[in-house]
């Protein structure tokens, strides 16, 4: 691969530099966000990168100087505590909380930085006491996870609960049908919703493709009045040659090495390329050479220096079997596979501009700030955890928004590679198509019906119900009606149905009443705010969980919380711990019929393993991380996951010392014994 461009793109090379610094200035839109939420709410859509932070800033400032009080919410853990680092910098840390679940710190401050399921939690519990949130401003982050179809029904939730007196205050960078949103917000919160929309980049993003020869080529013809974007003439010859040539060969990665040579050579480094799974990003730092580092000593050791600040005292991130590419080569990689503790370093270093390169799955897109000068795409689809599907618009602004950094780049670019999986038309269409528009994700669950009983009527949730986007869209003529008639019913009786499925099924197991009021079982049973909470509250009250014992309390916790499935069955393994073996079958033996009867009824009840409850009991048991992760069929970012949401199902069930004092204390143990080092590398109360 021998670098090389095509002649006009001489001139855009030469925008290639720092932008002039200058004393900050307001961009119209984000003066007239802030006018516009000091009167009402406000939805803000803007590109990635354009100052969406800012106005959340200056809006949460105004709130403090008038002692009043701040909710900040994101979607995502990382990026939670990303904003919390930002707010105490700029606010004071007395000043600033943060509560995900796995921290919880200065909860009275004047700023909290929060997720949304925390926020949609304390709305349950202000119903039900009848209490009012002691907050003046409610800021929503990512406001497109509206459209996600896990989590989309905890943002509907908020916005449906939230007291009107409560301004609110939503940023997104990828919603295609804003308006259409914002008169749903105020139809049920009878006031007017702003909506600020601004269309332009802070850093423009140019297109470009790389041949496999090494010559870059703009990706498209220049725009002529009435027509369409198309490919460039050289880049169509390309797509429609029978034997084009591969810059992938036999099923291999392409060679990385070879390529950030050539992005080196027209400076178009530091670059983010997206790549389709874990094991690529893994197997690409390996095919990046040291020739670039080595070319610039200052830098590396400036790298080599930070990287001993970044892990220093922590034997498992200073001894990371990918530390030796990152300090030879400047390169990274970075997925949900890693410790949280890892992709920190990673984040780190090239937010600092000392990486030359991350190779990342699509998903860190979206949240996480730490932008590039140019972003490489592989592949037109993308994996969505079920199936590979093509890119949306919006997932494809989220990668390319990550291309050109404010007040670092006067431009960004966007390389597309002809990989295996890359159909190049098509990505062409994405290089200017609008956000995808958001449907209504609501959904009925267990814990949610529990708890909406605990503070209304089986009418009064009706009620509530009518006022989902969902109800909304089926009213509307417009688009997204006849998605909504189609999944909801054409009067949201599929919703209401699955409501009255819940609630009756409920009934059947005594925790609710026949007229729908909470048993004494239901009502501690709506604590448990987790994803299988029926299985949980039925292993409780039939005395199915160890109750003296944290280690082993912790470990079958975590085969409720697993996700991973399993063919073979170590149970009857000797080096099996019998005290484990016994309480697993004992619990797995006592849940069998009733999660039979869940089954039956259509929900989802999950199959019990045994390997992630013998790793969390040598987990808590104090076996060395390296051994227990080496030995399992975890990656290290999973079993943390693991372990996260094993203690964020302890401290549910710690909150049962009313009913529970044993095995409510027993949870508490239970998570001082996992939530140590590396999986939690700071001090928190919990």
């Amino acid at each position: 691969m021998k670098p090389g461009s095509d002649k006009p793109l001489r001139s855009v090379f030469k925008k290639i530099g720092t932008p002039d610094q200058h004393q900050f200035t307001p961009d119209p839109f984000q003066l007239q966000a802030l006018e516009a939420i000091a009167q009402s709410d406000c939805l803000v859509t803007a590109p990635t990168g354009s100052g969406k932070t800012w106005i959340a800033e200056q809006a949460a400032r105004k709130i403090m100087q008038q002692n009043g009080k701040v909710w900040y919410a994101t979607p995502l853990k990382a990026l939670t505590n990303s904003i919390h680092v930002q707010f105490s910098t700029l606010f004071g840390k007395e000043n600033v909380g943060i509560l995900t679940g796995d921290i919880k710190e200065n909860t009275d401050a004047a700023i909290v930085i929060g997720t949304t399921e925390i926020l949609r939690n304390q709305l349950y519990d202000a119903m039900y006491t009848g209490e009012n949130l002691t907050f003046d401003l409610i800021i929503l982050d990512e406001a497109h996870f509206l459209g996600d179809e896990q989590r989309g029904v905890v943002w509907e939730e908020i916005m449906i609960y939230l007291p009107v007196r409560i301004p609110l205050l939503l940023l997104s960078a990828t919603i295609g049908n804003p308006f259409q949103i914002a008169k749903w917000l105020e139809s049920i919160r009878g006031k007017k919703c702003h909506v600020i929309e601004e269309q332009n980049r802070p850093v423009p993003l140019f297109p470009l493709f790389l041949h496999p020869s090494g010559t870059l080529f703009p990706l498209m013809q220049k725009e002529i009045e009435g027509q369409k974007q198309i490919l460039h003439k050289k880049v169509f010859k390309f797509d429609h040659t029978k034997k084009r040539p591969g810059i992938v060969f036999g099923g291999k990665l392409p060679p990385f090495g070879d390529i950030l040579r050539v992005l080196n050579r027209y400076h178009l480094l530091p670059a983010i390329f997206f790549l389709k799974s874990r094991a690529e990003c893994d197997q690409a730092i390996k095919l990046c050479g040291a020739d670039l580092l080595s070319r610039n000593p200052k830098k590396k050791e400036a790298l080599f220096n930070k990287i001993n600040e970044l892990t220093s005292g922590n034997p498992n991130l200073s001894n990371h079997n990918q530390r030796k590419y990152l300090e030879q080569t400047a390169t990274a990689s970075h997925h949900s596979g890693h410790l949280p503790a890892w992709k920190v370093v990673v984040e780190t270093l090239m937010a600092d501009g000392l990486l030359d390169a991350m190779f990342a799955t699509s998903t860190v897109a979206a949240g996480v700030n730490f932008p590039a000068r140019s972003v490489v795409v592989l592949n037109s689809d993308r994996f969505n955890g079920v199936e590979f599907m093509p890119l949306t618009p919006s997932e494809f602004a989220q990668m390319s928004g990550r291309a050109g950094r404010r007040g670092m780049d006067n431009i960004g670019f966007g390389i597309i590679l002809p990989g295996k999986f890359m159909n190049l038309k098509y990505v062409a269409t994405l290089n200017n198509a609008p956000p995808s528009d958001i449907e209504s994700q609501i959904t009925i669950n267990f814990s949610m019906v529990l708890n909406l009983l605990l503070s209304h009527t089986p009418d009064q949730i009706k009620l509530l119900l009518e006022k989902s986007f969902a109800s909304y869209l089926i009213l509307s003529e417009k688009k997204g009606g006849g998605e909504a008639r189609k999944k909801f019913g054409p009067d949201l009786e599929f919703l209401w149905l699955d409501f009255i499925d819940h609630m009756d099924f409920l009934a059947e197991e005594n925790f609710v009443t026949n007229d729908g009021k909470l048993t004494e079982d239901g009502l501690w049973a709506s604590k448990l705010r987790l994803d299988t909470p029926l299985l949980v509250a039925q292993s409780i009250r039939k005395n199915l969980l160890p109750q003296t014992d944290p280690a082993l309390l912790a470990a079958i916790i975590a085969s409720f919380v697993n996700e991973k499935e399993f063919t073979d069955d170590p149970l009857y393994n000797k080096a099996l711990p019998k005290r484990l073996k016994e309480a697993f079958l004992d619990a797995r033996k006592g849940l069998k019929p009733f999660a039979v009867k869940l089954l039956k009824k259509g929900f989802h009840a999950p199959n019990l393993f045994i390997q992630p409850s013998l790793l969390m009991y040598s987990w808590a048991h104090d076996e060395a991380w390296e051994n227990i992760v080496t030995q399992s069929d975890f990656a290290e970012g999973d079993f943390a996951r693991l372990i996260l949401r094993t203690g964020e199902n302890l401290r549910q069930i710690s909150k049962l010392e009313e009913s529970f004092p044993v095995i409510a204390k027993t949870a508490k143990d239970a998570m001082e014994c996992i939530l140590k080092e590396p999986v939690v590398t700071f001090s928190s109360e919990t």
